[in-house]
């Protein structure tokens, strides 16, 4: 399940297993700090690249998907600082906020609807003591859990537009390799498996391809992502800020 990235122990939930069950908001995003990129869907470009750099990774053009770099390290999201905060100011992304709940497809020939609700029961809000139930006491949801699914399912429509979205740059060879090389004090940094639009391809679009990505705001998401490029500088500079942190700190046991 490629859509469990940070679920440590993802399971469908389920009305009897769950029914005691209630969750806790905590005030911090530590399960997102040792990721370094997350999924983005297309109706989040305009808000994400003010931030965000917004690429296309993936093996080749067939399966690169839209994402969002947060650092520039294996392991390390550069948004969440050591006690788990995001970035006040920055974006957070929707597959995080979604957290700890994730709509997956269930196997193959089971029965009912195509996706499923899972949960993360090692989410650390989650107890039968405090916080908000799940569900009430004749087993049907509350709010909390409604809006919770509600949530997802909006997510999901966006993802089933994000991939109209890459079968149309796809289409069109709208997109190109780029190898991101930074040298950061005597280090590079090399970041492979990504892709970006070509904007002479895009200027060459036939007439009625254009009136078609007008129509469907491609244009813009395709924009948003061009000018959300410049931000990788902006995440190397984290990377130094978080370097001269660490220095800091080591410099002071030693």
């Amino acid at each position: 399940m490629a859509e469990v990235l940070f679920y440590e122990r993802p399971v469908p939930l389920n009305r009897t297993a769950h029914k005691d069950l209630r969750i806790k908001p905590i005030p911090n995003l530590k399960f997102a700090g040792s990721v370094h990129s997350v999924p983005l869907t297309g109706v989040e470009f305009p808000a994400a690249a003010r931030d965000l750099p917004i690429l296309f990774g993936g093996q080749s053009v067939a399966d690169a998907g839209p994402m969002a770099l947060l650092g520039l390290r294996e392991n390390e999201n550069l948004f969440v600082d050591a006690d788990g905060r995001w970035d006040a100011n920055a974006y957070i992304p929707a597959f995080i906020r979604r957290y700890p709940f994730v709509l997956a497809e269930k196997p193959v020939g089971a029965e009912g609807d195509d996706f499923t609700v899972f949960l993360d029961e090692a989410y650390e809000g989650f107890n039968t003591a405090e916080g908000e139930a799940l569900f009430k006491d004749d087993g049907s949801e509350t709010d909390v859990l409604n809006n919770a699914v509600r949530f997802l399912g909006e997510f999901q429509q966006h993802v089933a537009r994000t991939q109209w979205f890459m079968e149309q740059l796809r289409k069109h060879d709208l997109l190109e390799p780029r190898n991101i090389r930074l040298e950061k004090d005597g280090k590079v940094i090399n970041l492979n498996g990504l892709f970006v639009v070509n904007e002479d391809r895009l200027r060459q679009l036939d007439e009625k391809t254009t009136h078609e990505f007008l129509r469907e705001g491609v244009f813009g998401w395709i924009y948003a992502h061009l000018l959300s490029l410049s931000n990788i500088d902006r995440v190397s500079l984290r990377l130094s800020q978080r370097e001269q942190a660490e220095e800091a700190t080591a410099a002071l046991k030693n």
